[in-house]
């Protein structure tokens, strides 16, 4: 990156809407179509403030009037909704098997995703790859690229530095312990945040999924490793020093191959004869007879019943999701044999309410989906 370039992409991720403007675009987004007086109900702001702020909004762009609600008193007025080209916004996940890029419209939408059929070990390759599918990407959907407003990117691993360098599973060693923003701004031309792939799977669930009913839960990322994300009020919760969700931290070194990811349950398999050698196999052909499921299984629920006990009373979420690269059918194994601290003896018989339990519902790739709503939640919405 040249020293002219640089105060660009810092000033490309500032905002792109005031405050109290991207307040009335997260309402239509979430809303949406909606009334204008409706919109002044969710906010605290005056009739008159939340009329200038629309008007603003819809002279640059960012909304337009849709159809009028029927059923309504008087004359109807027309609705106001998000216009999806006004911005869009790309995301990358890296896994130890696999890389996945995404686009996303204004109203976070997916517009298209493509997963590379390529094990990602040489970090150059790989984003030369990425590239080139991105420019085809681009042309295929008419999407100008200066209306991609940054790149999120999410890979496997935890953060070691202030610059945000992964400590990232073994495979991925070549992605590992340096800062890869300069590298990702000078390859794509865009700002870049970076983020661990269960964290952008828990910010893909809170505006495409789970987040649609629920404000605060718990996103456990099951993959070649295993780590998680936590959504408190809607917003995701980062920690001090961003890794906030890293659950396999709870578990002693000598149950390190009892904990929920994904590559012991491929070892099982394995030594029991099934021909499986990546998660995304593991994923596609994911069989409930397997010989070794239950040999797994019988080995790691009670980490996963420490888990859900830690968490419930911890952060005492509304729900708790299975998510990342888990195979439904297994999740719902999962769910159904999980012990809930509710099912203990409690004063007077009378527990405490807990959290639901329930499989991700975000389709697609939650951790690309989530990298590619990024960037437009911190340049647009709230």
């Amino acid at each position: 990156m040249t020293i002219d370039e640089k105060p660009r992409l810092e000033l490309d991720r500032e905002p792109l809407a005031s405050e109290n403007e991207r307040l009335i675009l997260d309402i239509v987004r979430r809303h949406g179509p909606i009334a204008r007086a409706t919109i002044t109900r969710h906010t605290n702001l005056t009739q008159q403030s939340v009329h200038r702020l629309i008007e603003g909004l819809l002279d640059r762009g960012f909304l337009r009037t849709g159809a009028a609600l029927k059923g309504t008193r008087g004359q109807p007025s027309p609705t106001i909704e998000l216009v999806p080209e006004a911005a869009y916004s790309l995301g990358i996940s890296i896994n130890t098997d696999s890389a996945v890029i995404c686009v996303a419209d204004f109203l976070c939408a997916i517009v298209v995703q493509k997963k590379l059929d390529i094990v990602p070990v040489d970090r150059e390759k790989t984003l030369a790859a990425l590239s080139l599918v991105l420019d085809e990407m681009l042309a295929s959907h008419g999407i100008a690229r200066e209306r991609l407003v940054g790149l999120g990117f999410s890979m496997s691993g935890f953060f070691v530095s202030e610059d945000r360098a992964f400590n990232a599973p073994e495979p991925l060693r070549d992605w590992s312990l340096m800062n890869l923003k300069p590298i990702l701004e000078k390859m794509f031309h865009l700002p870049v945040w970076l983020e661990n792939n269960a964290t952008t799977g828990a910010i893909g669930e809170s505006l495409r999924g789970v987040g649609l009913w629920c404000q605060t839960f718990a996103y456990l990322s099951f993959n070649y490793g295993f780590g998680g994300g936590l959504i408190l009020g809607g917003q995701p919760f980062h920690g001090f020093h961003g890794n906030a969700g890293e659950f396999s931290g709870i578990y002693n070194p000598d149950e390190s191959d009892k904990r929920p990811a994904l590559q012991y349950l491929i070892a099982t398999l394995k030594k029991n004869g099934v021909d499986i050698h990546s998660i995304e196999t593991l994923y596609q052909r994911f069989d409930p007879q397997w010989p070794g499921v239950e040999e797994w299984l019988s080995a790691t629920m009670p980490q996963v019943d420490r888990l859900v006990a830690s968490l419930i009373a911890v952060i005492d979420p509304q729900a708790i999701v299975f998510g990342g690269q888990l195979p439904p059918a297994l999740g719902r194994m999962m769910i159904e044999r999980t012990q809930l601290p509710s099912q203990r003896e409690h004063r007077y018989g009378v527990g405490p309410r807990e959290a639901k339990l329930v499989l991700a519902e975000t389709e697609g790739d939650a951790s690309a989906i989530g990298a590619a709503l990024l960037p437009l939640r911190l340049r647009c919405f709230v």
